[in-house]
């Protein structure tokens, strides 16, 4: 296969040439192009086909989301927004994916040898995500294990406690956890949307990068009949609310007698996320168990598809995202193939399956 062609577009040489070398060191990634505005960008189209862009939101002569608009009316293709941390950052970034960005990556910076590993994997996989997106051309999903892997490779295991041998006091209330990756951010907006006020309560991992995730839940919470706040530790899971997890933070469900309750860690990329779905999904399968309702959706990679067996196994009602609605039908896909899948549904039933479930 043709390696993905990425034309970068950043007033700052820094992050160019760092994004460049970041995005050329993994084999099925090519840099085609660089430009430092939109006007040097549209240039550069004229004589290259990039299959993605990597597009910052603030620069000089014209702004990334007005650009990214004209690209959408005139010659739609996979975006991927490249923002700062800032907060001020953040609802910018949220808008461009509202007008067809397809993910958020955070500009690289210095650090540690570790720490520009885990930007290297998250950055290469964003653009992997957005190549295989309904955005732009189909190509064939990459599996898992080519993927390469940073060193050592972790499972849920290295955030998870020990299991505690107590006896805990039976519960029958019910707990929705939901995973999703590249397309989420809609998909959960759809699928929140059409909950009651008084809906179950619900875990979520979108795997976005930190500070946005407020901003995201924010912007959620104003949109539909349930509360929606980022997870803060010891937040308990209560009807009505729902609690997407912090970027780069791992979020367990765990139990306390008859209390669901979220737990916030630190610790290294798992399934090559931080947060993890396979964190969330096996913590689930063993806090919560019958109780329990999962939904993986759409997005790149497996993170969640061993897990969910684990809650399928468990005793849990697991649901996946269909192909068809999918913006990426990868962590579905292999969800399914590893056989923790009750039922596979399009977008736009789930909820109402969730509902039937937890009556």
């Amino acid at each position: 296969m043709s390696k993905i062609k990425v034309l970068i577009v950043d007033d700052s040489a820094l992050v160019r040439q760092t994004l460049c070398e970041m995005l050329n060191s993994d084999p099925e990634i090519e840099v085609v192009g660089t430009a430092a505005d939109p006007f040097l960008a549209a240039e550069r189209l004229k004589t290259v086909v990039p299959d993605v862009i990597t597009l910052d939101i603030e620069m000089p002569r014209m702004d990334g989301l007005t650009f990214l608009q004209k690209i959408m009316n005139q010659h739609p293709m996979p975006v991927v927004m490249c923002s700062s941390l800032a907060e001020s950052g953040s609802e910018s970034a949220l808008r461009a994916l509202e007008y067809g960005a397809v993910d958020i990556i955070t500009k690289p910076r210095m650090g540690t040898k570790q720490f520009l590993e885990e930007s290297r994997v998250t950055i290469c996989d964003a653009i992997k995500a957005a190549a295989q997106s309904r955005s732009g051309r189909r190509r064939a999903p990459a599996e898992p294990s080519t993927l390469k892997e940073i060193s050592p490779k972790y499972s849920a295991d290295v955030i998870m406690d020990k299991p505690n041998s107590k006896a805990m006091l039976q519960t029958t209330e019910k707990v929705v956890v939901v995973g999703a990756s590249t397309g989420g951010t809609e998909a959960l907006r759809v699928f929140l949307e059409m909950l009651p006020e008084d809906a179950p309560g619900i875990v979520i991992v979108q795997h976005m990068p930190e500070n946005f995730t407020a901003a995201f839940a924010r912007r959620l919470d104003s949109l539909c009949r349930i509360t929606v706040k980022e997870a803060a530790d010891n937040d308990t899971v209560v009807r009505g609310r729902a609690l997407i997890a912090p970027g780069n933070h791992h979020t367990l469900l765990k139990r306390s007698g008859a209390r669901y309750y979220v737990e916030i860690k630190d610790g290294p990329l798992v399934a090559r996320h931080r947060p993890s779905v396979d964190v969330l999904f096996r913590s689930a399968a063993r806090y919560a168990g019958k109780n329990l309702v999962g939904v993986i959706m759409t997005g790149m990679g497996d993170d969640g598809a061993r897990s969910m067996k684990e809650m399928f196994d468990a005793g849990a009602f697991t649901i996946a995202q269909d192909e068809a609605s999918c913006v990426v039908f990868g962590m579905p896909a292999e969800a399914i193939k590893h056989g923790g899948v009750h039922k596979v549904m399009a977008l736009e039933l789930i909820a109402q399956e969730v509902l039937r479930l937890c009556l």
